[in-house]
């Protein structure tokens, strides 16, 4: 048994709230230089040279990427073989994204209560997702979410008949309503299945994927792929200006469901779909 002080964790999650706002993961700095390089559209050829532009700047004088430095979404996947010591896990990761914040002088953008809208002054809490698996590591992810992209997310629960056909037309509906606002190109993040609170967990945890990996079925590799491809033949295009590059990428996650129900949520992401991740 391998024991962990949560001091460690908090120390790595506020690394990690900094570092994930200053530099886009490779894979979707790839993916926004790729798509410069196809793009024939003059005026959206002009906004992803300003994203671009943007993405180096922030990288020289250590910046955040955007303004909205997002709801702190934490992904641990905790070793069974491990053994936590000290305050609480959930107050650990809490008082890593305080400390982040501040030092890394993000905006602060939580509120303590959905209708009063006071904010706590230090964006916490955090979301906190956590996943036992095997072994004795510990792997963090900060993924912080702006809710500009956050806002556009939909879920529906679509009876089984809807097939794969009605859950491709859900999804296409809900980027060619939400793209528009949510600073294209996108990163579309879909989850199929569970019941209705897991299908959205299931399409937060599909934008934790690298652009490059599909998904390893056959058949859900070809609906991300078939999707991808109408989603940029919609024409709206990098900051809604026309062009060919409507989103990024798209990811697919899938599980089991009950046989009366077909549970589909789509978490729209914006061009700054940031992440970090370390292992302790």
């Amino acid at each position: 048994m391998r024991v962990l002080h949560t001091d460690e964790i908090a120390a790595a999650v506020a690394q990690l709230c900094v570092q994930a706002n200053r530099a886009l993961p490779a894979d979707v700095a790839a993916a926004l230089a790729a798509a410069r390089r196809r793009e024939e559209w003059p005026t959206a050829q002009n906004a992803l040279d300003v994203m671009l532009e943007n993405l180096d700047a922030a990288r020289e004088h250590c910046l955040p990427i955007c303004q909205d430095t997002g709801m702190a979404c934490v992904f641990i996947e905790l070793g069974q073989e491990v053994a936590l010591q000290g305050p609480l896990l959930s107050d650990a990761v809490h008082e890593g994204v305080r400390r982040g914040y501040e030092d890394g002088y993000l905006r602060k953008s939580i509120v303590a209560d959905p209708l009063r809208r006071t904010n706590t002054g230090d964006n916490t809490p955090a979301q906190l997702t956590l996943s036992l698996v095997a072994g004795d590591k510990v792997r963090i992810t900060v993924a912080p979410k702006g809710f500009g992209s956050e806002n556009m997310s939909r879920i529906a629960m679509l009876p089984p008949a809807a097939g794969q056909a009605g859950a491709e037309e859900f999804i296409l509906q809900t980027v060619r309503a939400g793209a528009p606002n949510a600073c294209p190109p996108l990163v579309v993040g879909v989850g199929i299945g569970g019941s209705f609170d897991a299908a959205p967990q299931l399409a937060k945890k599909a934008l934790l994927r690298p652009l490059d990996v599909p998904h390893p079925d056959p058949r859900y590799a070809e609906m991300e792929q078939h999707l991808l491809e109408e989603i940029n033949r919609m024409g709206i295009g990098p900051a809604g200006y026309g062009g060919g590059t409507t989103a990024l990428g798209l990811a697919i996650e899938a599980a089991p469901t009950h046989i009366a129900g077909l549970p589909v949520a789509v978490n729209i992401s914006c061009h700054a779909t940031r992440r970090a991740q370390t292992v302790l």
